[in-house]
């Protein structure tokens, strides 16, 4: 072999780098597209469906107790857990420490439907 042969198969000292970055640019957006924008999606719709909690609405909070919402201050519910000696015992919870809600009638629905 002669040496103009071996310059030929010797790596340029730019052409890797240029690949590199594009391989890791590549991986980036296969990533975002699979992982990244349909947990941005999937959070905003829960979000949304939050928003929605009203009066009679059945919840369970992150912390794991399970109520009826009695009221709705913004981004607070007044959460009724509880009756002692008839009253009625509330609890006020963030919006965001909602883990499920179910709507006022949807639960029935639920029921009949499992019945069946």
């Amino acid at each position: 072999m002669s040496t103009n042969d071996l310059t030929l198969l010797q790596a340029q000292p730019g052409g890797a780098d240029f690949s590199f970055f594009l391989m890791m640019g590549a991986i980036f957006l296969i990533f975002y597209f699979l992982v990244i924008r349909p947990q941005q999606r999937q959070q905003k719709e829960r979000e949304a469906f939050l928003q929605t909690a009203a009066k009679g609405d059945d919840i369970v909070t992150a912390g794991g107790l399970h109520g009826k919402v009695a009221g709705v201050d913004g981004d607070v519910l007044e959460v009724e857990i509880a009756r002692v000696r008839g009253e009625k015992v509330k609890v006020r919870v963030s919006l965001a420490r909602v883990d499920q809600l179910t709507k006022a009638g949807q639960a029935n629905a639920d029921e009949a439907k499992a019945s069946d």
